[in-house]
């Protein structure tokens, strides 16, 4: 610190570009990378083709409920994170499920705080201590993605502490967490109402000085606004750089002495204290590089034991598959044939390999199997991206692809070249003179009938397809439209082309190009394609006839990177599309039908009561159809609970969306999140938080509580009645001494996995902290123990309880200090 100039200590605490600090080699500091990570570590984009693990979603890590699990992910992550370069990564994300509308619902781990927390730390743990730091995500109530950059959460202070504070509280607490990750949004609490990158009560008084966080709060991805108020909020490092507010301004601020060295200085020891964990000040190694088939082999276990068998009523998994005689499978579903792996946004990675449902089954199955796939419905909205290699030449030349001409600010052309492949982006390094790209192609429709050509865009632009103007706009954007994420969903402007003989039609489209500040220069063009093809009934038909004649019928159905991303909340939770009536007359045309749901985030079921057999799956990352596989011919168990609840009706949902009024989210639901909600309002979900059949069966015999001021310990045995091995989640929850409409009927205090023989017993230990039975006391501004004998309620979900036992106060009071 005492070698390093002002002008230095300005630089470190603002990016050197997108996702690297800058270096100061006189001081031995390289510079420390960060990658964007929730479900697999992306990379800097530096490498060209960069693949990575492609994890499952979040919530499915969460559904294990298991945090041994959870640490071999974060040995996973920190091997990736290795592989890739990267020293810090930007996850885990513990923001809580308040409502399943949620775009991001997927990448977070629960609704419940407790569980959040501790699958969190156990995954920070094992990653920081192989030298890779994690930045835990996005500090705090931060739950809606509907204007994420402007509204202001509105949640008290009791709420605030026992909900929504408490998995960060944990992850610095229990993990030693190295950097925190502040949001967009801002937070009316602790007596201020800010942005949370200026909310000193919240980063300075609450998260530094209270808790003792010695790491790097960091900035989401241009969520800087300000100089002087989030320098003395708390905020640490401006990301990315190096412009921005503090890249434009704060060196000025300091020299004018309108910021006080000292807290510069505290900000530089901090970037430099993280140097030094991931070995990026000094000589320390670099963490050992995992290997995609390491990765591999443990996705495609922790994938398959995610799922979660919501219903198994006809007692059909694992199924039983002969090896000695023909035996069809019918696979079936848009799912089946475009598997939704992960959700959009920040998140997403480009995978190193995707394991496709039909090839892993027809690999699983036997030599005598057949296998039968047909898509059945369909699910997205927007039609297929064009196959430009295909279809399109360059008008000018005749070459196959794309023409595509930059143009500066006067029209003139600085240059051109013919694209033969196109992913829907100019993303090539685009010179800052580059005001409009010009993309011109001519597709070349050769089947009768009618074709659907689309064009989706941001900024000004206009587009012409066979002559008519599909979009237009005169709207100049900028790094808003990255950060509101429409970019990666733009609407689509389309033209009907009614083809009675192979015809050409031609395509122009003046583009913006957008220069963000901290961004990479682009231009957005989805170009889609719909030919025509069998109407939706007869794609029914098929598919129910081809179940008919199957032995057993797998559809596979879910939800698409349309509705579920970062950038936007859901407007409804039905599935898209018709996949509810393919599951229905599936069903009703074989009764041995397996239903695989494809979804991250809750979806509404209206068949469920009326199905055999009925698996969550997730958004599964790469191994989507190795643990499928896994799972239905016998090999792993589908040993998930529900992390969240399922329901079963839209207007049963305690918080229905994530909608600001007037730029606010009032929290008025106060503690009664997600199930805690269901319990209070007494609404039957379809399927309940912690609820998974597995496949077998067990009982609960015996519980004995043991006290200590630090908590409870419960003892539970447990007995497997079924034919097979197993893994148990033990559920412990939290009932208060009195009825109290500010608490919650009930609560989950804790949990554990064990693993038991068929028609074995074996007895777990669930510890309950001491925090589980406490409240927080404003007026005190100190956690309290409540009067009264706690109740403990033992068993398989919030619904499915099976023991009852009592927790006296006195065990739990700490004695008076001496």
């Amino acid at each position: 610190m005492a070698t390093l100039t002002v002008e230095e200590k300005v630089r470190l605490v603002v990016g050197a570009d997108m996702w690297t600090t800058i270096p100061i080699e006189r001081i031995g500091l390289r510079p420390v990378v960060f990658s964007d990570g929730p479900a697999g570590v992306r990379g800097t984009g530096r490498v060209e083709g960069e693949t990575s693990a492609s994890f499952p979603a979040p919530s499915a890590l969460a559904a294990t409920w298991d945090v041994e699990l959870a640490a071999r992910a974060g040995a996973v992550f920190a091997g990736e994170a290795a592989r890739h370069g990267v020293d810090v990564v930007l996850a885990p994300q513990v923001n809580l499920q308040r409502t399943p509308a949620a775009g991001r619902h997927f990448e977070c781990y629960s609704e419940d705080p407790l569980l959040t927390g501790a699958i969190a730390v156990a995954l920070i743990r094992a990653s920081q201590d192989r030298g890779v730091g994690m930045s835990v995500k996005h500090y705090v109530a931060n739950d809606s993605e509907t204007d994420r950059t402007r509204y202001r959460s509105i949640v008290d202070e009791r709420t605030l502490r026992e909900c929504y504070l408490a998995p960060f509280e944990r992850a610095v607490h229990d993990a030693g967490v190295w950097s925190v990750m502040g949001a967009y949004s801002g937070v009316d609490a602790l007596g201020a109402a800010a942005p949370v990158l200026e909310h000193a009560p919240l980063l300075t008084g609450l998260l530094k000085d209270e808790w003792g966080f010695d790491g790097v709060v960091v900035s989401d991805w241009l969520a800087t606004r300000s100089i002087g108020a989030a320098v003395r909020g708390g905020l640490d490092l401006q990301m990315p750089g190096p412009d921005g507010p503090w890249g434009e301004g704060l060196l000025a601020s300091v020299r004018l002495g309108a910021i006080p060295v000292e807290l510069l200085d505290d900000k530089v020891a901090r970037l430099l204290l993280l140097a030094r964990r991931v070995g990026a000040l000094g000589d320390a190694p670099r963490p050992e590089p995992g290997t995609p088939e390491q990765a591999a082999v443990f996705l495609r276990e922790m994938t398959a034991r995610s799922v979660v068998v919501l219903r198994d009523a006809a007692g059909q998994l694992p199924l039983a598959v002969p090896a000695d005689r023909p035996f069809t499978v019918a696979l079936l579903g848009p799912a089946a044939t475009d598997p939704f792996i992960q959700g959009g946004g920040s998140a997403y990675v480009r995978p190193d390999h995707i394991a496709l449902p039909a090839d892993a089954l027809r690999e699983a199955l036997p030599a005598t199997a057949e296998l039968v796939v047909h898509r059945g419905a369909r699910a997205r909205l927007k039609p297929p991206p064009l196959d430009v290699a295909d279809r399109c030449t360059d008008p000018l030349t005749g070459e196959r692809g794309i023409r595509v001409e930059l143009l500066d600010a006067a029209g003139d052309l600085l240059e051109s070249c013919t694209a033969a492949e196109w992913n829907g982006w100019l993303a090539t390094p685009i010179r800052t003179d580059a005001a409009t790209a010009r993309l011109s192609t001519t597709v070349h429709l050769t089947e009768a009938g009618d074709h659907e050509l689309g064009f989706g865009t941001v900024g000004r632009h206009e587009v012409l397809i066979d002559g008519r103007v599909a979009s237009a706009s005169d709207g100049l954007v900028g790094a808003e439209v990255i950060l509101s994420s429409v970019y990666n969903h733009p609407p689509i402007g389309t033209v009907t082309v009614k083809v009675d003989e192979p015809a050409d039609v031609d395509i122009r489209a003046d583009l913006q190009v957008v220069h963000p500040v901290g961004y990479a220069s682009f231009a957005r063009a989805l170009i889609t394609h719909r030919r025509p093809g069998p109407s939706a009934e007869s794609e029914l038909a098929e598919a129910v006839a081809a179940a008919a004649a199957a032995d057993v019928a797998v559809v596979m159905v879910g939800t698409t990177s349309e509705i579920e991303s970062e950038g936007f909340d859901r407007t409804g939770l039905g599935l898209p599309g018709n996949q509810d009536e393919l599951v229905r007359r599936v069903v009703g045309a074989n009764p041995r039908t397996v239903v695989v749901v494809n979804a991250g985030a809750p979806v509404l079921l209206p068949w469920l009561p009326d199905t055999g057999t009925v698996l969550w799956a997730w958004l599964a990352g790469q191994e989507c159809g190795t643990a499928l596989a896994d799972v239905l011919l016998g090999v792993t168990e589908p040993a998930g609970r529900l992390p969240w609840t399922l329901p079963a009706r839209a207007e049963d949902v305690p918080v229905p969306d994530a909608v600001p009024r007037d730029g606010e989210i009032t929290y008025t639901e106060g503690p009664h999140i997600g199930y805690r909600g269901w319990e209070r309002s007494g609404a039957e979900p379809a399927a309940c938080f912690g609820h998974g059949l597995g496949w077998t069966t067990w009982e609960h015999e015996q519980a004995e509580v043991t006290t200590s001021p630090d908590g409870a310990t419960v003892h539970v045995t447990v007995r497997n009645t079924g034919a097979r091995a197993g893994r148990e989640v033990v559920q412990v929850y939290v009932e208060p001494p009195a009825p109290d409409p500010e608490r919650p009927v009930r609560w989950l205090g804790g949990f554990a996995v064990v693993e038991v023989e068929p028609g074995a017993t074996a007895t777990v230990a669930v510890n309950v902290p001491r925090r589980a039975f406490e409240v927080w006391d404003t007026a005190a501004r100190d956690w309290a123990l409540p009067p009264g004998e706690h109740v403990l309620r033992i068993g398989r979900s919030i619904r499915d309880l099976r023991l009852r036992r009592a927790c006296p106060r006195s065990p739990l009071t700490r004695p008076d200090p001496v």
